[in-house]
């Protein structure tokens, strides 16, 4: 029952999906932008806490609404502690009406062939037993194009969809998300051949199966409009990916269909040190701006 109003939300809402996912190796890069430095905290434990406290800080702002925020995409950690009181996916989803997403990704193997696949995930399906503990609706994981290598691409996304069906057999929604690169010197060219490796291994799903994407804003504007509109993609998101917000959301409005799931440019401006004023202020300018991007 809750999938079900969760599939609709998706489907049929308005707003933007917030990436509060950043895990053990982009912590520390996430924490220094929030002013917070790396002698503030002595080991892992102390790191996760303060970075539960910002993403916990902007959860519980009054502009973090299911208005304009359709979901939120968190890390085991922060499935795992709550927000005023409870496990934070019960706080989104009851208390917000904004849907939980799960990352499962262990991070990216090292470079070959111009990509990174992701590291193996043997303990995946303990991982999504857990996840169905809580009102988590789907799953996200994350690899890396950085050159227009056709073996390489391929496996990229031959691994997304073979992990996306183990999820699938789990009554989860997969996100894939094979980011290409905002600096790639043939950013294109890599699109070119994605985008007809996505559509391959669509038409390779069963029919009462859908995935959702989440993609690097192209180079083409509207570029992507044959996966938005495929039957067996519920929705497509855009990756900031190292964009500034304000160029990330000027590609976006290019972009018809695609709505955002910012991390970096979400969180652009937050700091630990503002006042709760100007905190609120910082999120729901930046919250407004994404959400105006998504809609068009």
């Amino acid at each position: 029952m809750e999938y079900e109003k969760q599939l609709q939300r998706i489907k049929n809402g308005s707003g933007f999906i917030a990436a509060l996912d950043q895990s053990g190796g982009s912590t520390p890069k996430a924490l220094e932008n929030y002013g917070v430095s790396s002698a503030d905290y002595d080991n892992d434990e102390a790191m996760f806490d303060l970075v539960h406290e910002m993403r916990a800080r902007i959860m519980t702002c009054e502009a973090f609404d299911s208005e304009r925020v359709l979901g939120a995409i968190l890390f085991e950690d922060t499935m795992e502690r709550e927000v005023n009181g409870k496990p934070t996916a019960n706080y989104l989803w009851e208390d917000k009406n904004i849907v939980p997403f799960l990352k499962v990704d262990k991070g990216l193997a090292e470079k070959m062939s111009g990509v990174q696949v992701m590291r193996p995930m043997p303990n995946l399906d303990l991982l999504l037993d857990k996840a169905k503990n809580y009102p988590v609706f789907g799953t996200k994981m994350r690899s890396v194009i950085y050159e227009p290598s056709a073996d390489g691409i391929e496996l990229v996304v031959q691994q997304q969809f073979d992990v996306a069906k183990q999820i699938l057999s789990k009554g989860l929604m997969p996100i894939v998300e094979p980011e290409v690169d905002i600096n790639s010197a043939k950013k294109h060219d890599c699109e070119l051949l994605l985008k007809a490796d996505i559509l391959r291994n669509l038409e390779r799903l069963t029919d009462d199966h859908q995935v959702m994407l989440k993609l690097t804003l192209p180079e083409e504007s509207g570029f992507y409009q044959a996966l938005i509109d495929h039957p067996k993609v519920l929705k497509v998101v855009a990756l900031s990916g190292g964009y500034s917000r304000s160029e990330a959301c000027a590609k976006l409005k290019q972009n018809p269909g695609m709505i955002a799931s910012f991390s970096r440019a979400f969180t652009e401006g937050l700091s630990r040190q503002q006042s709760d004023d100007e905190f609120a202020e910082t999120i729901t300018t930046s919250i407004e701006e994404i959400y105006q991007a998504s809609k068009v």
